[in-house]
């Protein structure tokens, strides 16, 4: 999110924006930043391996707490907890269809589709913030569509 954070204020930078523009331009960057990375997590547990680009529990293996898991760890059995913990720890996927059915169970991934989408508004909110709707241009439009297409997308 600190990389969409940091492009975003720089072009609002570059195009000597007011500092309130700026800042909005930075809100909307971290906020689509958050937006992808969290739908990214969704497809980590959701997604076929051929279509986005990356083998399935890919994050799971490399040890990556991502939201599913944590939210696994929140409202998970103490054995789902458990088996998420070593997996986190270890690295591992060899269990990873009974993390899948705990992710499943708990509605992991419906929980982080809810918090992408409240991001990709923030990210709308910002450009609001930033170019008014008065000020109606292609970019702007544009801006609005890749916080729609953050939280759309299957790949």
């Amino acid at each position: 999110a600190r990389l969409f954070e940091a492009a975003s204020q720089l072009g609002a930078m570059l195009c000597k924006a007011s500092p309130g523009a700026e800042a909005a331009a930075a809100e909307y960057g971290r906020r689509l930043g958050t937006a992808f990375q969290l739908i990214d997590d969704v497809l980590d547990y959701s997604g076929v391996t051929g279509d986005i680009g990356k083998q399935v529990g890919t994050d799971l293996r490399e040890g990556k707490p991502t939201l599913p898991l944590i939210h696994v760890m929140e409202r998970g059995t103490p054995a789902e907890r458990a088996l998420v913990r070593e997996a986190i720890e270890q690295g591992a996927t060899d269990q990873f269809d009974p993390i899948l059915e705990a992710i499943r169970r708990t509605g992991a991934l419906d929980y982080t589709r809810q918090r992408a989408s409240e991001e990709a508004q923030a990210a709308r909110d910002a450009v609001a913030a930033m170019l008014p709707p008065q000020a109606a241009s292609v970019y702007r439009d544009a801006l609005l569509y890749l916080a729609a297409y953050s939280i759309e997308r299957d790949h």
